[in-house]
């Protein structure tokens, strides 16, 4: 996503320490959010994605081992 993406705005509690301490570091809220956010996105879908691999996992193709030996001679 870009630097002037269209954004959403939303609200976000967090505990008093933890929003002081971002604060006394220097650290951008929205920016951290957004990071932190990719990341669970990113878990979530790697998640789901060997979910539905163990739900249906690969099998055997043999049109498609015969299709591979084509170019071999």
């Amino acid at each position: 996503m870009g630097k002037y993406a269209q954004r959403m705005r939303t609200s976000v509690l967090f505990d008093d320490e933890l929003a002081a301490e971002a604060r006394e570091l220097g650290i951008n809220v929205s920016e951290a959010a957004r990071e932190g956010l990719r990341r669970a996105i990113r878990r979530r879908r790697a998640e789901l994605d060997r979910a539905a691999y163990v739900a249906h996992p690969e099998a055997e193709d043999a049109d498609w081992d015969e299709a591979q030996s084509w170019g071999e001679a």
